[in-house]
């Protein structure tokens, strides 16, 4: 016995609207009782952490010690299908319900198709509470619409107790051994009639990465992270003394002039677009800008850049959470000697750092988006070090005369948004209600004089308490999810062609590094 699954023209990844179709193929020696086949589209959103020092008697278990692992899973996906029988490529001859067939020695093959919706399912607790556990007793099936009977399912209840946050379905996830995973999975299930026979099972994973929000319109608006310095003054190098000799002399008065040198001072600033979204796969929009605040006719240099992206994951298991910090090196470059405008530039004038250095390299292709889960979440940050040299710095390693100053001038933008840089079918941003809003709400004029008669009060119309009274009824905040996949978009709507690389998850079929599930704690 063998059992394949085979995927139709599998895609380096998968996102929202995906059609995903392929083939059960099973291999049999000899002839076999089937009751039926079930496959299923699952996606989990698993995290578990180790109860604190004196942080469990409040825990959902009364049992628990210090030391031991609480975990918490969210099915964000789930999705049924019945290929046998009946199914688009089963026997024709068997109907829904009837008893077990038989399927001879050879190899049979069980074609299945689905479609990946926009928000995870945990989130309504409707669909949650149709599961009951066994398919055709009040279960419902997603997949297609019928009940079948006979079949086990995942019993929603338990997904009831948790906290959920209806979103856009989070892209696949690993590296957190023991602590997170997501993953995205399709399941087989062959079930086999008897006391003493064991149904058969088999599963495939896949890399999912969701499309990306509406992007807010483009503006002038710039966020920046600046940083004014000022060199320290020079020490004047020791001299001997030399009398009657002019040659010495001179070098006496240039180091009287050196102590009087005025230290240049400078402010480095790097701004990013507002607001501040990068896209995966793509070379940041980074400007780096160098501000002369002082009178000095000094040149300063730029010596060296280190560009990073600094990732948060918060990982929460009911009370308890853990922030794991990620870091991707973009840039780094040394031994440069590139001039910050000239000795003879005015008080507050600008020089834009060329972005050679930057605009061509793209950011690692294992960053994820920036996502909002259940128990999972992801933020990013963009961290600098610009290093400044007052005077040429040395590039063989010999100190040259006067020595250069050397600084490191640290920038940090926080609050930076990733996006996967999948844009949203047209067809979707128009059946969707979900918009940015394209310009601030309008505040109510103000009077500082009360009025010396009473006036009629204008009729205000009722608000919907759903939506503050400044947005009006038309408007939608950003922070709300994209409507449900029901809601949204056609049967005919699939999923956009044009997707960047992605490499994301690299283990997708690799056994999980999670610890078990403890029922009690469900």
């Amino acid at each position: 016995m063998s059992i394949r699954i085979a995927l139709d023209n599998p895609p380096e990844f998968y996102t929202n609207l995906d059609f995903i179709q392929g083939r059960i193929i099973l291999g049999l020696n000899r002839s076999e009782n089937v009751g039926n086949i079930i496959v299923k589209l699952e996606g989990e959103s698993r995290t578990a952490l180790a109860l604190p020092r004196g942080d469990f008697e409040n825990q959902p278990v009364s049992s628990v010690t210090s030391g031991d692992v609480v975990t918490e899973n969210h099915k964000l996906l789930y999705l049924v299908q019945q290929v046998y029988p009946g199914g688009e490529s089963g026997f024709a001859s068997a109907a829904i319900g009837s008893m077990p067939g038989v399927l001879h020695p050879g190899q049979h093959e069980f074609r299945f198709r689905f479609k990946v919706p926009l928000n995870n399912i945990c989130s309504n607790p409707k669909a949650m509470a149709a599961l009951s556990g066994v398919g055709g007793l009040g279960a419902m099936s997603p997949g297609n619409g019928g009940l079948f009977g006979g079949y086990r399912i995942m019993d929603g209840s338990k997904q009831l107790m948790l906290r959920h946050v209806k979103t856009t379905l989070p892209p696949s996830l690993t590296g957190f051994p023991r602590q997170a995973e997501i993953r995205y999975y399709i399941k087989v299930t062959i079930q086999r009639p008897g006391f003493f026979k064991e149904n058969w099972r088999y599963q495939t994973g896949f890399k999912f990465l969701p499309i990306e929000p509406p992007r807010p319109p483009k503006t002038s608006q710039e966020a920046f992270a600046r940083r004014p310095f000022i060199f320290k003054p020079r020490t004047p190098l020791p001299q001997r003394k030399k009398k009657n000799n002019p040659f010495f002399s001179s070098k006496s008065s240039q180091a009287e002039e050196d102590v009087e040198t005025v230290p240049p001072s400078i402010e480095i600033s790097a701004r990013l677009p507002h607001p501040t979204i990068l896209t995966c796969n793509e070379p940041i929009p980074l400007r780096l800008i160098a501000k002369k605040i002082a009178n000095s006719q000094e040149q300063v240099y730029l010596s060296s850049l280190e560009i990073a992206l600094v990732g948060f994951t918060n990982i929460r298991v009911h009370d308890l959470q853990n922030t794991e910090v990620s870091r991707w090196l973009v840039c780094t470059t040394a031994n440069l000697s590139i001039a910050l405008g000239s000795p003879q530039d005015a008080v507050d004038s600008e020089f834009v750092v060329p972005d050679a250095l930057w605009a061509n390299i793209r950011m690692p292709n294992t960053v994820a988006p920036s996502f909002t889960g259940c128990n999972i979440s992801r933020r990013y940050e963009l961290e600098m070090k610009v290093g400044l040299s007052w005077g040429l710095p040395s590039t063989s390693g010999k100190a040259t005369a006067p020595y250069p100053q050397l600084i490191y001038l640290p920038l940090k933008l926080s609050k930076v948004e990733i996006y996967s840089g999948i844009t949203p079918p047209r067809e979707l941003l128009r059946s969707s209600t979900y918009r940015p809003q394209q310009s601030p709400p309008t505040l109510p004029p103000r009077t500082s004089v009360a009025p010396s008669r009473p006036q009629a009060q204008p009729q205000v119309q009722p608000s919907d308490p759903l939506y503050p009274p400044q947005l009006g009824p038309n408007s939608t905040p950003y922070e709300d999810a994209p409507p449900s996949y029901d809601e949204a978009i056609a049967q005919d709507l699939t999923g956009p062609s044009e997707r960047p690389a992605y490499s994301g998850v690299t283990a997708e079929n690799d056994p999980s590094t999670m610890p078990p599930e403890k029922s009690g704690l469900h």
